[in-house]
């Protein structure tokens, strides 16, 4: 590190080639340990490090995420997974840790998206996590240390490049934050909102029971949207995002971008889609894009003839009302919304998709339609009064 703080090897864009990070303090909060950081880099590493910590502190489990361009992918916490869902995560082959667990979780549920991801982890890395990070496309990864066994298979991937950085667990910022857009300053407090059970006693729906599963789950989806860009949507079960929906300009679209990850994580379990003849010698990402385009359908001649040659035996269509009883069985699956629901459509979007808890802001002109809504479907919603807006 240079006395100008730690040079990077572009800004956002390789053109934008004077970068650097430093700390007004005159100490960076992490070490890089292998590999040169990029200014992406460091964005996805420190908002994903703040999610990892802040589950870790909610929920008193390991946590993990799987961020991409400043929105996880996935988010989860160490919950043991069901046969299903380690064949469809493709983990059934390792013995995993509880950290392996909550990374593979946030790993698994929109592997396209995934694919090439930063990894945040809330605990020192085992082998077992290392192991299982060691066959997978990924940039890079923050965590607060490292046995010497997973560092030792870390630093081999990316021929010997993969970025590896070691947070110091007790670093908190101190003063507002800032940022320079076009040359202004920009400054505000920064977000220390605590996201615990005490935001979640507002229930002001006729159903008013919750189970201690799904208050996990109520915390894990709204502490992951704390660090998605708005506007966001996410979808939550099992301790584990299921679909993430960022960055829209209209929530209906977020709902229906988070509902259907969520939709294609419970086909990726479908016992036709887990029994597929693949190709013998068929490496992992091939299978992986396989099965998203079987979800997909509507392939050209070209697609489906290369689609086709990924298998032994080629899958008949799953047809439509097949698919949709499938999903009709998703039941107990958490939303949360940074910020009010406007309008009724969102709720109705959900119910389509298994949804029976809601979490969201309050504070719209429509709150009386979006809570009889919820009464309609029989869901229990909690109005928080917290906004979560983050750009």
């Amino acid at each position: 590190m240079s006395q100008d703080g730690l040079i990077l090897r572009y800004g956002c864009n390789p053109h934008q080639s004077d970068a650097r990070a430093y700390s007004p303090s005159g100490k960076l909060p992490f070490t890089v340990l292998n590999g040169a950081p990029g200014y992406i880099n460091l964005l996805d590493a420190l908002n994903s490090w703040q999610l990892v910590r802040e589950l870790k502190e909610a929920l008193s489990l390991p946590a993990a995420a799987s961020f991409k361009h400043l929105s996880p992918a996935g988010a989860a916490v160490a919950v043991p997974m069901s046969d299903a869902l380690q064949r469809a995560y493709f983990v059934d082959d390792l013995d995993l840790s509880p950290l392996a667990t909550a990374y593979a979780r946030a790993r698994g549920a929109d592997r396209l998206s995934s694919f090439g991801d930063w990894v945040a982890l809330s605990d020192e890395v085992d082998q077992s996590t290392a192991r299982l990070l060691s066959r997978e496309v990924s940039d890079g990864i923050i965590a607060p240390g490292y046995q010497p066994e997973a560092f030792d298979i870390l630093k081999k991937k990316k021929g010997g490049s993969y970025v590896i950085l070691q947070m110091d667990e007790s670093y908190a910022p101190a003063g507002p934050e800032t940022r320079d857009v076009f040359g202004v300053v920009l400054e505000q407090t920064r977000n220390t909102k605590a996201i615990n059970t005490d935001i979640l006693t507002n229930i002001v729906t006729k159903n008013k029971e919750v189970s201690s599963e799904a208050q996990r789950d109520m915390l894990l989806a709204t502490i992951a949207l704390k660090y998605t860009q708005s506007n966001s949507m996410c979808f939550a079960f099992d301790g584990q995002v299921i679909g993430n929906g960022a960055g829209q300009q209209n929530r209906l679209a977020c709902t229906d971008i988070a509902a259907g990850k969520a939709e294609a994580w419970y086909l990726r379990q479908h016992p036709d889609i887990l029994n597929f003849k693949f190709r013998r010698g068929l490496r992992r990402p091939e299978k992986i894009n396989a099965i998203e385009a079987y979800l997909r359908g509507n392939m050209t001649d070209e697609e489906r003839r290369v689609w086709e040659g990924c298998f032994d035996t080629v899958p008949s269509p799953l047809e439509e009302d097949e698919r949709r009883a499938w999903i009709g069985q998703m039941d107990n699956i958490v939303l949360s919304s940074d910020a009010f629901i406007p309008f009724r459509d969102n709720i109705d979007r959900a119910a389509r998709t298994g949804v029976k808890y809601v979490v969201e802001t309050g504070g719209s002109v429509r709150d009386d339609d979006v809570i009889a809504a919820c009464d309609e479907y029989g869901m229990l919603l909690v109005i928080t009064g917290v906004r979560l807006f983050h750009h």
